[in-house]
Formats: C-alpha cells, structure tokens, sequence
C-alpha cells in the first residue's frame, strides 16, 4: 500500500523549478515524513531523472533551491526531479546499513525507512507526478544519510543508477575500536561491497572535506573519514569499477562535516550525474 497525503501541498514557485511540500503518513515507519519536492517545469513529453535525498531538511539551509534551479536555467543539467525526506527524531536508527547493526545496534530501524523508500515514496511519486518512465534514480545522502543512501543503491541495482555520499559515515562497524576491530573486516559498508555482486548499470559520487573530522584511528596522517572513502573506492575498484567511468570523488580542501561544505559539493554532484 503506498503512504497517503497527510495535508495539503504548499508550492513555492522558482525560475525554472517549482517545490512541493507535504507530508506522507508511512506505514513501514509508523510515523509521518516531512517531503519536498524540487520538479522542474517540463514541456510536454519529457520525462526526467529522480533523484532521492535523506536529511531532506537540510536542503533549505543551503539553499538548495537557487542551486538546481541556476543549474537548470543555465543547460548544465538535463531535467531532474529531486525528493528530500525530512529525518525524525530516531535519526541513528533509521538510517545506517539496513541489514546489519552496528556495534552499538544503531540502525535497528534502518529495514523500515527502506522498505518506505521502496514500497512506499517511489510508488507514490511516480503516481502523483505521472512518471511511468524514469531516466535514472538516484539516491544521495549526508553522513549518516549518505551511507543509508548508499547500502540501499547497493542492495538494489535494479531500481537505482547513482549513489551521492557527501562526509559518508563510512566507518560504521561492527566493533568498537577497543573490542577487536580490524580495519580489514569490521567496516560495515566495505564488507558489504566485497561480499556483494557488481552491477554495471551503477554510478558512485564521494564527497570529503579534509577537515570533516580529526580522528585518525591507524596514526597515518590522514583522517578516518578520506581513510574510509579511499578504501570503500579501492573496494569498488576491486569489484569491477572503473574509477574514471563509474566513480566522481571529490575531496574539497577545508571542507567540513557541515550543510555549508555539502551545498559547495552539490553542483558537482549534480552535474557529473546529471549533466548536458
């Protein structure tokens, strides 16, 4: 059954772009989702890409609006519908690798925001705005949300194109630091990658900062977060992808782990996945 519209749609009106906002009432999470979305104005016939994003309510604090819409009006991007899904309160539990909990059983939740993404949003967005053909889905997320986004592109090839992690927590594990962890085994989203198929239809965008954080678990000069990144590439590569073909990393100097470094990181992200 797809979720239902809680309340009446507020639109705001751009340039090129228009934004809906409501609310879904989800069955798989038992609560309701706060949606926005950014639909570009069409002409008749064409059918643009999708693109899902978690942590939807930081798109405003970028704003992300004026981005997509500049992108569009000036012919760098070709038509993209982007659906933002607010987080709750239970943020450490519904986002993180669906199918495994980390060492601190964070995630437990994360099964059921899939199972919204997939038996409930896209069935809804492709019905609401008409969309029986889609180019390309996309899935992009932040931190937390970005590795959610990412375990579920992987796990799903066959609905997803593209994957956008912006500061991915990319060393979600399986044990704490001082409980036998090893970098080889105990990262969560590695693990899954390597034990996982290839799929040649996926795209993967990776966004760092260099001051993202200041941890360095192995003491060898480089934070845990570009660390993480680097080794979940040479993961990927290992599996079959081509760096210069199927992966964009991009690694801003100064960047931090906050709204303001994402929204720097976002035009690119749009514009090698979705450009002219």
């Amino acid at each position: 059954m797809t979720a239902a519209v809680k309340r009446n749609v507020h639109t705001e009106s751009l340039l090129h772009y228009e934004v809906d906002h409501f609310v879904l009432d989800s069955y798989a999470l038992d609560r309701a989702v706060q949606v926005d979305v950014y639909r570009p104005q069409l002409q008749e016939g064409m059918q643009p890409s999708l693109l899902l994003v978690n942590d939807g309510q930081d798109l405003p604090k970028m704003p992300f609006a004026p981005i997509i819409d500049g992108l569009y009006a000036a012919g760098k991007i070709r038509p993209l519908m982007v659906v933002a899904m607010h987080c709750s309160e239970e943020r450490k539990l519904e986002y993180g690798t669906a199918d495994i909990l980390d060492y601190m059983s964070r995630g437990s939740r994360a099964r059921y925001h899939r199972k919204f993404v997939l038996d409930e949003l896209i069935p809804y967005i492709r019905q609401e705005y008409f969309l029986p053909v889609i180019q390309q889905i996309g899935y992009a997320g932040f931190s937390l949300g970005g590795l959610s986004a990412l375990d579920v592109v992987w796990k799903h090839p066959e609905i997803f194109n593209v994957a956008g992690v912006f500061s991915g927590s990319l060393w979600w594990r399986l044990k704490d630091l001082n409980d036998g962890y090893e970098e080889s085994t105990d990262r969560i989203m590695h693990k899954l990658v390597r034990e996982g198929k290839y799929a040649d239809n996926l795209r993967f965008f990776f966004e760092t900062g260099t001051q993202d954080e200041t941890m360095d678990r192995n003491n060898n000069g480089i934070i845990d977060s570009i660390d993480d990144t680097l080794d979940l590439i040479q993961e990927l590569v290992n599996k079959g992808y081509d760096r210069e073909q199927h992966i964009r990393y991009l690694e801003l100097q100064d960047g931090r782990h906050d709204v303001p470094t994402w929204a720097r990181a976002f035009p690119d992200f749009l514009t090698w996945g979705w450009g002219k």
